[in-house]
C-alpha cells in the first residue's frame, strides 16, 4: 500500500497562560484540561512523537514511518540530513496571557551544551485581541552589559522591543532572538525540531506551590543576538488563488495560500515533504484517484513521493504551506 496524506492526533499542552481558543476557534478538543496553551500538531521531539491518525497507518508513530519510508516520505535530502528524526515542530498557541520572555540558542551552542538542534522559528498570527503585543528583539542598541544591568534591575521591559499584531501579521524569530507571545493572541508557530529554551525573565510570576519559575539567565547571556534590527516584522503581498512566501530560511520555507477555487500544486522538483496548515475554511486534497477532506484548525503531512494535488476549497480556505528547500 502506499503512501498518502497524513493526519496526526494533536498533542495538547497544558499550560498556566494558555486558554479556551484552541477549541473556540481551531476546533481542538482538549478536555479534560481546563484550558490549552499549545496543540503540537506534528512533532518529532523525543517523548512527544506525533501518531497518525488516519489511513491504514493510524497508531504508527512519524519515527516509525520515517525508518520505514525514509525519503519517500521526508525527502531524500532531508532524510540523508536528519535520519529518522522529523526536522520541524508544527504548533498552535493559544496566549491568555503573556508567555515568559525567552531566547533560544542557535545549532552550535545547542550541540556544544544540550546535544541538540538550535531553535528558528517564524510565528503567523491567526487572531489576536485588539491591543495585543508580541516582544520580538531590543528597540535600542544594547551590550551584555546594559542587557545585564536592565535584568538586575528590573527593568528588561524598557529595552524590549513591543510589536503590535492582528490578523495575518508574520515574525520570524532566528534564533538568538529575545521574544515573547502577547496576551489575547492565536497564532501557528513552525519551528526546528528542539526543546531547549532559555527563560530570561517571567514578570516575577510563580507557579500553584508560589515559586518563581525558574530563569536561565547564565544559559542566556551567551544565546542572545544584541544586535538592533528596526524593523522585526515580515512583509509579504497576498493575491487571492496565489501562493505568497512568508519566510524562507535554512531551515524551513512557509508560504500562505488564500484560495476560493481549486488549486494544482505540482511538487516534482522539490525534495521535501509539504506541511498544509488549515487556518480558514475547509478543503478537498485529491490525489491521485484519492482525496481526503482537512478542515479549519488541522494540519497534514504529504509525503514527498507525492508531487501532484489538487486543493478544492469547500468555502474560501487560507493554509500555510511548509517545507524545506
Amino acid at each position: 500500500m502506499s503512501l498518502y496524506p497524513l493526519k496526526f492526533t494533536p498533542i495538547l499542552k497544558d499550560k498556566i497562560w494558555g486558554g479556551n481558543k484552541l477549541k473556540t476557534v481551531l476546533n481542538k478538543d482538549f478536555s479534560p484540561l481546563p484550558n490549552a496553551g499549545e496543540s503540537w500538531e506534528i512533532s518529532g521531539v523525543e517523548g512527544d512523537i506525533s501518531v497518525v491518525s488516519n489511513g491504514f497507518l493510524a497508531g504508527n508513530n512519524l519515527e516509525e514511518l520515517i525508518e520505514i519510508y525514509m525519503g519517500d516520505l521526508v525527502g531524500d535530502h532531508v532524510y540523508e540530513n536528519f535520519g529518522v528524526e522529523f526536522p520541524l515542530l508544527i504548533k498552535f498557541i493559544d496566549a491568555n496571557d503573556v508567555l515568559s520572555i525567552q531566547v533560544h540558542p542557535d545549532d552550535e551552542l545547542s550541540k556544544e551544551r544540550h546535544n541538540a538542534y538550535g531553535k528558528t522559528e517564524m510565528w503567523y498570527v491567526i487572531e489576536a485581541d485588539k491591543g495585543s503585543e508580541l516582544i520580538v528583539g531590543f528597540n535600542q542598541d544594547i551590550s551584555k552589559e546594559k542587557y545585564l544591568a536592565k535584568l538586575e534591575e528590573g527593568k528588561l521591559e524598557e529595552i524590549l522591543n513591543n510589536a503590535p499584531v492582528k490578523e495575518g501579521s508574520c515574525f520570524y524569530i532566528p534564533a538568538g532572538r529575545v521574544h515573547a507571545i502577547g496576551k489575547g493572541i492565536l497564532l501557528a508557530e513552525i519551528q526546528q525540531t528542539s526543546d531547549v529554551t532559555y527563560r530570561m525573565y517571567d514578570f516575577n510570576r510563580t507557579d500553584d506551590a508560589g515559586n518563581p519559575r525558574e530563569l536561565h539567565t547564565e544559559l542566556a547571556v551567551d544565546a542572545i543576538d544584541y544586535s538592533f534590527e528596526k524593523k522585526y516584522e515580515t512583509s509579504y503581498q497576498t493575491e487571492i488563488n496565489k501562493t505568497a512566501e512568508l519566510v524562507r530560511c535554512p531551515y524551513f520555507t512557509t508560504n500562505i495560500l488564500e484560495f476560493d477555487k481549486p488549486q494544482e500544486k505540482d511538487y516534482i522538483e522539490l525534495d521535501s515533504f509539504v506541511i498544509y496548515m488549515c487556518l480558514e475554511g475547509d478543503m478537498i486534497i485529491t490525489y491521485g484517484e484519492d482525496s481526503l477532506t482537512v478542515a479549519k484548525g488541522e494540519s497534514v503531512l504529504i509525503p514527498a513521493i507525492i508531487n501532484n494535488l489538487t486543493l478544492t476549497p469547500k468555502s474560501k480556505t487560507k493554509i500555510l504551506e511548509v517545507y524545506i528547500k
